[in-house]
């Protein structure tokens, strides 16, 4: 048991080293030079796989400000998952809840990393739509649309999808980004730019517990929103339904009742 007890604490010792190695010491009977080979190889791994995973952010990133990320994640946040995959999930929880921003951090880098995440997510996740039921040409206004559980929504206060190393914004946007994210059948991800409108619509077909149809849907944002001419919503409503039907962000329909 002593020597079981020996090893746990050296593998502590260990761990907590490559960590952080400027304020831990290595284990005493470890030399230098071998340790010098697994803090490199740790972190660089970490370095570069972060990387593959959020390229837009690594990217924009200076090769100090990345480094640092990365060693403050490795310092900082105990992981719960040993799957490669959930790494990027693990990252953004990292952002979310532990890291103190730097004054020269970007300040949409949590918005920018959710976004590289949920593509990421999404294009790996396992979910399947299920169409029993499903009329993938159905009347949109007299039938009830479905939500593809491949199409995600979001709203961000930075244009996350237009960044890049020419276009770094320093302020929110006056009104919030809608995103659509969602994957299509041939597997690719892509994204549609929703307005305030379309969102909601997107979010009551979402959230249609009920089974209204696409028209009742569509009345009943009209009634919320307060907008003042309901036939009109209801066919610039449809032509956006039938957009995401075609994208596959909609599935298409059942019957109502």
């Amino acid at each position: 048991m002593v020597e079981h007890r020996d090893f746990q604490d050296t593998q502590y010792a260990f761990a907590a080293h490559i960590r952080d190695p400027d304020n831990t010491v290595a284990p005493v009977d470890i030399e230098d030079r071998r340790m010098a080979i697994y803090r490199e190889l740790f972190f660089n791994n970490l370095k570069n796989l972060l990387g593959t995973f959020f390229p837009v952010l690594r990217k924009i990133s200076s090769d100090e400000q990345w480094r640092h990320l990365i060693r403050e994640f490795m310092k900082i946040h105990r992981a719960k998952t040993p799957y490669f995959l959930q790494l990027p999930e693990e990252f953004l929880a990292f952002l979310r809840s532990e890291y103190e921003p730097l004054d020269n951090d970007y300040p949409f880098l949590i918005e920018l990393a959710h976004y590289e995440y949920a593509d990421l997510a999404l294009r790996v996740s396992m979910d399947e739509n299920d169409i029993d039921g499903i009329d993938p040409h159905g009347d949109l206004l007299t039938q009830v649309p479905v939500k593809s559980v491949l199409a995600w929504a979001f709203a961000y206060q930075y244009p996350v999808h237009r960044i890049s190393s020419e276009f770094l914004p320093a302020e929110p946007t006056e009104q919030p980004s809608y995103l659509a994210i969602y994957r299509r059948s041939d597997d690719k991800v892509r994204f549609l730019e929703l307005n305030a409108v379309t969102a909601a619509l997107l979010d009551a077909v979402d959230t249609n517990h009920t089974g209204l149809t696409g028209e009742a849907l569509l009345r009943q944002l009209a009634g919320k929103i307060h907008y003042p001419d309901v036939d009109a919503l209801i066919r610039h409503g449809v032509d956006a339904l039938e957009e995401m039907r075609q994208l596959e962000i909609l599935t298409g329909t059942r019957h109502a009742g």
